[in-house]
């Protein structure tokens, strides 16, 4: 990872801010609609910032929104990096990188996942407990620089068990089902088949998706806290006798918006702040 290109990306985007933010928003496929909640936003363009990629997929604007929500400043990715769009996982972690050299320590992550636990429906929030790398391939690969991270970062707290507690609260108290699993990280774009779902169903998996994974680790290995959630959008392949496409992804992100803006600015909320 290039420091010098982290550098130039925080000076464009410092160059616009007025205050600066303290919670990170990663926003997936449909999930968008939280940017649109902030308050006096700060919108830049991802073809704008040095070093970042241009999301290419429907249902990821492509900008970063910067502002207030619940109280709390925030920047948000409305859309984000995929490494099935062709790009290495430095660039699909970049903006992690950039995060955490603006001040950003807490990151919420969002994404839009495939049913595996037969258990849950389409249209469900999962809590993600945990994740499975399926993909084979690690952002951290190549020379470690220690001022970015160590050698050999733990990954038992992937996802911190107090913001996991602080989610479940907030989901109770909002009277929303909140679901709790672990999340699967495929590179796509195909979806699984069948049998690579009856897999994932065997070795503890309960939601599958083409996100979050690499992020995740390149925040921990910087040392930032991470929540991780996940919309069912759909129930994974050979589950229900029914094909699978995107567009059922983003209508399905569109029905539960509301219980997704609730839960998650109700955790801002609660985060605690600087």
């Amino acid at each position: 990872m290039n420091k010098e290109s982290i550098v130039k990306a925080v000076h464009v985007i410092e160059e616009k801010l007025t205050k600066r933010p303290e919670i990170g928003l990663i926003l997936g496929s449909g999930l968008g609609v939280l940017a649109d909640e902030i308050k006096d936003p700060v919108n830049i363009s991802y073809a704008d910032i040095p070093g970042f990629p241009v999301s290419t997929v429907v249902g990821h604007a492509g900008q970063l929104v910067i502002g207030e929500l619940e109280g709390k400043t925030v920047l948000a990715m409305q859309g984000r990096f995929h490494f099935y769009e062709g790009y290495g996982l430095d660039e699909v972690t970049f903006p992690v990188r950039v995060m955490k050299q603006i001040g950003i320590d807490k990151v919420i992550v969002t994404n839009a996942a495939g049913g595996v636990n037969a258990d849950f429906e389409a249209g469900d929030l999962m809590l993600i407990t945990d994740h499975i790398n399926n993909v084979g391939i690690n952002p951290l690969i190549g020379p470690n620089d220690e001022d970015l991270g160590v050698r050999f970062p733990d990954m038992s707290t992937a996802y911190a068990s107090d913001y996991q507690q602080l989610a479940e609260q907030v989901a109770r108290d909002l009277d929303i089902n909140l679901q709790k699993g672990v999340y699967v990280w495929n590179s796509g774009p195909s979806y699984e088949t069948p049998a690579e779902i009856r897999m994932l169903q065997k070795v503890g998996g309960d939601a599958v998706g083409m996100s979050t994974v690499p992020e995740v680790i390149v925040a921990q290995h910087s040392g930032m806290k991470v929540l991780g959630l996940s919309c069912i959008s759909n129930m994974a392949a050979g589950i229900l006798d029914q094909p699978l496409s995107h567009e059922e992804v983003i209508e399905t992100t569109e029905k539960v918006r509301e219980d997704f803006l609730k839960l998650v600015k109700g955790i801002v909320n609660k985060l605690p702040g600087e």
